[in-house]
């Protein structure tokens, strides 16, 4: 069997370091009061002075280790081994002083093995584990006893002793595995976020790898298709009205021929980090002009919600397909015209598109864009899902929503870039 060190590094140790520091604070002022009013009230002689000696040194080890977390952005399991250790120690030289053994103090032993199983390596634990064992051995043999003539009180007093730590060694055991299953289940849900997302990026991968392929295979037909359309503008014979109809399609002709041609050398040599900078309210502007030279018949207007001057952004290609596949959504869903609003903040740049059609399906809101769609007389089914991985991609979030007013809207949340 193979042993992780206990030097191992783990972002999920400083917040167990934090709860243990917190819980340390607990049982020292517990065990201060115990130290400096149970001698009196329970009339057991006991050294108060070393006891409470012993209680400001863990005071000050703790005080440390407090400073030390809120300092610290990460933590190693050695750490938290040592602090453990500490823990053990300090307990053993409480008990050592005040009846060894036979105090129920030393039940306190077991929350230290407890967290050690729950959040260390098991060499780690296995350590602990064993000196905590050799702890309670030698707390059998070698202690300092304590006076008590009467048997029988003695009995009940401990009794007693050993129901609060057990009370003491059960809330601190509970609430250390509560927090700690939740810190388990919170990044189980982080690992399946991300493995469907790896999962999607695949799918969008393979699906770009195809688009490539058929972006090399389209350029002849539009070609054939140019060259024929060229060919009958030139006929004497055709009326205005069909000249102007295949002046249309020469335009459509030309815009597929560019989309073609952009997707082919992205999907070449041009590297997208290399994507040049542009003001927002500028790139959202002539991003919505080509929209509209490639789909006449759809209309918008571009609000600019936020003042002062527009933070700048990557005109990254993949952002501008996640625009038009939403604009291309909300144009199929109603002729009204669409409205695009750009606002920013400190850290964050919107992009609002907003239509006044049925609204999103109930299907579309839960899903999302996590998945694709069935293939639909408008499209393939998978441009949300196209565009919510673009967004992500880049680092923001893509929202749907159906506001009470009516429609539909589509948020773009990207982070701004730092200047």
């Amino acid at each position: 069997m193979a042993f992780t060190p206990c030097t191992t590094a783990n972002t999920d140790h400083l917040a167990n370091l934090r709860r243990l520091v917190i819980g340390r604070w607990v049982v020292l002022a517990v065990l201060a009061q115990l130290i400096m009013v149970g001698p009196g009230l329970l009339d057991i002689p006991v050294p108060q002075v070393p006891l409470l000696g012993i209680v400001a040194i863990a005071l000050l080890f703790n005080a440390i280790a407090q400073w030390r977390v809120i300092r610290s952005q990460t933590a190693t399991a050695n750490e938290l081994f040592s602090q453990l250790l500490f823990d053990i120690g300090m307990l053993s030289a409480v008990v050592f002083l005040s009846g060894g053994a036979a105090n129920p103090l030393v039940s306190l032993l077991l929350p230290s093995v407890a967290v050690a199983a729950l959040t260390l390596p098991a060499r780690c634990v296995a350590i602990v584990t064993a000196v905590a064992i050799a702890a309670y051995s030698l707390l059998m043999l070698y202690y300092v006893p304590l006076p008590m003539p009467d048997a029988t009180r003695a009995t009940r007093l401990h009794l007693g002793g050993m129901w609060l730590i057990f009370v003491v060694s059960a809330v601190m055991i509970g609430w250390i595995i509560v927090h700690t299953t939740r810190v388990i289940r919170q990044r189980d849900a982080e690992l399946a976020t991300a493995r469907e997302q790896g999962l999607r990026d695949e799918r969008v991968v393979a699906m770009g790898t195809l688009a490539a392929g058929a972006a090399h295979e389209l350029g002849t037909p539009l070609g054939t298709m140019a060259l024929l359309a060229g060919e009958l503008a030139n006929d004497p014979t055709l009326s205005e009205a069909a000249r102007d109809d295949l002046k249309l399609l020469l335009q459509q002709i030309a815009t597929c021929k560019e989309i073609v041609t952009g997707l082919s050398r992205r999907a070449g040599a041009e590297r997208l980090e290399n994507s040049p900078l542009q003001a927002a309210n500028r790139w959202l502007d002539q991003l919505r002009q080509n929209w509209h030279a490639a789909r006449p018949q759809g209309s918008s207007r571009l609000i600019i919600a936020s003042d002062g001057e527009a933070p700048e952004i990557v005109a990254d290609p993949r952002l501008e397909q996640a625009v038009l596949n939403l604009l291309n959504n909300a144009a199929n869903a109603t002729t009204i015209p669409l409205e695009i609003r750009l606002s920013w903040c400190t850290d964050n740049l919107c992009i609002d598109i907003r239509d006044r059609g049925p609204g999103f399906p109930e299907q579309v809101l839960e899903l999302g864009g996590q998945e694709s769609f069935p293939a639909h007389e408008r499209g393939s089914g998978v441009g949300l899902m196209l565009t919510r991985s673009a967004v992500e991609q880049l680092g923001g979030t893509l929202t749907l929503s159906n506001p009470e007013e009516g429609g539909a809207l589509a948020r773009i949340e990207l982070p701004r870039i730092k200047t």
